[in-house]
């Protein structure tokens, strides 16, 4: 596995998402409306949040977690996931809480990690996966660079049914290149 290094932004720090995190993440992963696009439903309790953090010796192998906090605050208030799907290949995920949106968190947490997984690490390609109808996740992904390689039909069955998936990738290369 590798490691989860300490980053830090203009007015972030991101480190090591834990189980300790469930407290200040449980209202994250019980908002209905942030996990409208997420793979699996709002959760219903902050021990559920917990063992969706408590990862398994098996995901630790090829999974990452930041928990993205204020600088001078220790308080996650959101996080970044990175899987890596096969050497030199990752996929990212991410999300901010409600109270935190429109300030920029995601994408200032987000830069900051595809910084470390593409020029630190080396990694040549980093993908994401979402729904066509997040409007805010595309949205970012394109304003990072990220280009929409493709739309899968009736890819993924969630909470929500049978869902479309679009498929963004950036290259190492593009991220340099800005």
């Amino acid at each position: 596995m590798r490691p989860i290094p300490t980053l830090k932004t203009a007015s972030l720090r991101l480190r090591e998402r834990t189980p300790d995190d469930a407290g200040a993440l449980f209202p994250i992963f019980a908002d209905a409306e942030l996990m409208t696009y997420w793979s699996s439903g709002p959760h219903q309790s902050i021990e559920e949040t917990r063992a969706k953090l408590t990862k398994s010796p098996d995901i630790q192998r090829v999974f990452r977690g930041w928990a993205i906090t204020l600088s001078g605050d220790d308080t996650a208030i959101g996080f970044v996931t990175v899987r890596e799907k096969r050497p030199g290949v990752s996929e990212i995920g991410y999300m901010v809480a409600r109270p935190h949106w429109g300030r920029g968190i995601a994408r200032e947490a987000v830069s900051a990690v595809l910084d470390q997984v593409l020029r630190v690490e080396g990694q040549r390609r980093v993908i994401a996966d979402t729904d066509p109808e997040n409007a805010a996740s595309n949205g970012l992904l394109k304003a990072l660079g990220f280009t929409l390689e493709g739309r899968l039909r009736e890819e993924w069955e969630t909470h929500l049914g049978v869902r479309d998936t679009f498929l963004w990738g950036l290259l190492a290369s593009e991220w340099n290149a800005r």
